[in-house]
């Protein structure tokens, strides 16, 4: 199986890349279009900003060949805000892929920090990514949130719930971080490799 990891301007690629060679799987990081479209499997990771990304995305033609894809896809963090239609995050339009608008957490007790950093349990889950996988804790870091919507597979509370991971056709994204949340998180990747 060839799995690509999508190469643009945004951090925490090589932890996915990591977590995909525990696995056994050596993944493929690329930003060309015919090595992504022949991919059995393309993982779009990230940690970044909405507006710089999709800046890069465009200018290097990565919006189209990602919407493109036929194959299991897998946004992951700034990569599930970037497969929405818009973000609240340098006011930009994104791949459009989910039919939801990314928005910023507004904290309304001193307590409620933001960014959301840390562990948080994922409920009300579903989709065959999701197999196995109830009240179980994953890893988080965000300030940008997607509202709960038609797509949602899964959902996390910080001061309200929001859609912890999303699937429409063969898109899937976690806002979550799988690579870093332990035998919970590979098993999610796992699920996604068996699709």
């Amino acid at each position: 199986m060839q799995v690509a990891v999508v190469k643009y301007n945004a951090g925490n690629i090589y932890s996915v890349m990591n977590a995909l060679r525990r696995l056994g799987v050596e993944p493929l990081l690329t930003d060309d279009a015919s090595q992504l479209r022949q991919a059995d499997r393309v993982l779009f990771p990230g940690q970044g900003e909405a507006s710089g990304a999709m800046a890069y995305l465009r200018e290097h033609q990565l919006d189209q060949v990602i919407r493109s894809l036929t194959q299991p896809v897998l946004g992951i963090c700034i990569g599930q805000q970037l497969l929405c239609s818009h973000s609240e995050e340098g006011n930009v339009d994104c791949l459009g892929i989910f039919d939801a608008e990314v928005r910023r957490f507004s904290p309304t007790r001193h307590e409620d920090k933001v960014p959301c950093m840390g562990w948080n349990m994922l409920y009300d889950t579903k989709s065959e990514l999701m197999k196995g996988i109830e009240s179980q804790y994953v890893y988080f870091v965000h300030s940008y949130y997607v509202p709960l919507c038609p797509e949602t597979i899964a959902v996390a509370d910080y001061i309200l719930p929001y859609s912890a991971a999303l699937h429409k056709d063969n898109f899937y994204a976690t806002q979550f971080h799988p690579e870093k949340s332990g035998s919970v998180g590979e098993r999610i990747i796992k699920n996604f490799l068996e699709l």
